[in-house]
């Protein structure tokens, strides 16, 4: 049985859950989904131009995972735009910082998603 996927740290939301080619209509076989927290990797490394192991620290995940997340988000990106394909953007094991701010419960006071997994049953995983 494989690990469970470790929640990952996302500062930014998008504004927007959909690109798609102007002037072509997509049906569901013309989706490709990007998940949030690959999103965000390509934010912290394109956008930010922060290391690999800045954006990991970021995310607080390991590096290694970092660079998984972020050629997975690439290779997705490209696709579609090469394609014609529309992006949704949607789903990821992810926290905001406003999750890890804690529920008012006991987990007001956890400093990283693992503190927060372990003692919040209210964290979010999608």
């Amino acid at each position: 049985m494989p690990r469970p996927v470790k929640c990952r740290r996302v500062e930014h939301l998008p504004p927007y859950d959909r690109y798609k080619p102007a002037g072509i209509l997509c049906d569901n076989n013309e989706i490709m989904v990007l998940s949030i927290d690959e999103l965000e990797a390509m934010r912290l490394k394109d956008v930010e131009g922060l290391s690999q192991v800045e954006c990991a620290k970021h995310m607080q995940v390991s590096r290694q995972t970092f660079q998984l997340i972020l050629e997975k988000a690439r290779k997705t990106l490209v696709l579609a735009i090469t394609q014609g394909y529309a992006i949704q953007i949607e789903g990821g094991s992810y926290a905001t910082p406003e999750d890890l701010r804690g529920c008012g419960r006991r987990c007001v006071k956890a400093k990283t998603l693992e503190e927060k997994a372990e003692q919040c049953p209210f964290g979010r995983r999608e």
